[in-house]
């Protein structure tokens, strides 16, 4: 059975409104061990396991080495799930899957298309990485889940590339599709209504509960080959509430993997 490497990028350079991103690798981490909950995900299979090893954290200095980062772990034949980070990190880890996985879908939660074409002036904004994604042809499918910012831009950018936008004023779980490739899943914790995270840059009202995140997650039936936590914003948590449901929703994606 493949294994699963753990990589913590901490990285928050290109966050257009707050930073702090960068912090929380190390404190998801630190609430998943703290004692308060256990190893365990809902179906009871534990990610306390020596297929899941955790690489630690990497403090980045130049945005393309998380590229080269996660291009070394899949070299270890190793699915990968990632700690971040802003959302920009996503493009270079979806380009190092690429040449494993040519064919890949992805499945995207969050408040925000992030399909600028470029924003602020930054092609690699963390608004932007699901454009350079499809640009670049690196995902068959996008599918974006529990979106409620979309502005003109970003509606046309959906229909250039085909991405199929479930918007949260119409959410209903029985409408996601069916995954035929490879699967990657991006979770923006920003996703979550900010009474479940409120740890995070954007409050974004009207989102998400807890339960139908994992209820979405739980429901995939293909294979996942890799995944990411991005936006967690300790400097704006409460008693810790976000960085435990990140450390929640870590477990449940990696049960997925396994």
């Amino acid at each position: 059975m493949q294994k699963i490497s753990i990589q913590g990028i901490q990285y928050d350079e290109k966050s257009s409104y707050q930073q702090g991103p960068s912090l929380a690798p190390p404190l998801i981490r630190e609430a998943l061990n703290s004692g308060s909950m256990n190893l365990f995900s809902e179906n009871g299979i534990t990610i306390e396991t020596s297929r899941i090893e955790d690489k630690g954290d990497f403090k980045i200095e130049n945005y393309f080495d998380i590229e080269d980062i996660t291009a070394n772990h899949l070299k270890e034949g190793r699915k990968i799930f990632t700690l971040g980070g802003d959302h920009s990190v996503t493009f270079p880890i979806i380009k190092a899957h690429h040449e494993k996985y040519p064919k890949l879908d992805i499945l995207h939660i969050d408040a925000h298309a992030d399909l600028y074409d470029n924003y602020e002036g930054d092609k690699y904004s963390h608004a932007c990485p699901f454009a350079r994604i499809m640009e670049n042809g690196f995902a068959v499918k996008l599918v974006q889940v529990g979106i409620r910012t979309l502005n003109p831009h970003q509606v046309d950018q959906a229909t250039k590339y085909n991405v199929d936008v479930h918007e949260m004023k119409n959410y209903d779980l029985n409408n996601i599709p069916k995954f035929e490739n490879p699967l990657y899943i991006s979770l923006d914790i920003d996703a979550f209504d900010p009474a479940f995270a409120p740890g995070v840059s954007h409050h974004e009202p009207g989102g998400m509960t807890s339960r139908q995140v994992i209820d979405l997650i739980q429901s995939i039936d293909c294979e996942v080959v890799g995944a990411d936590i991005v936006e967690y914003n300790p400097n704006r948590d409460f008693q810790k509430m976000t960085s435990f449901l990140a450390a929640k929703m870590m477990k449940e994606i990696l049960v997925k993997m396994l």
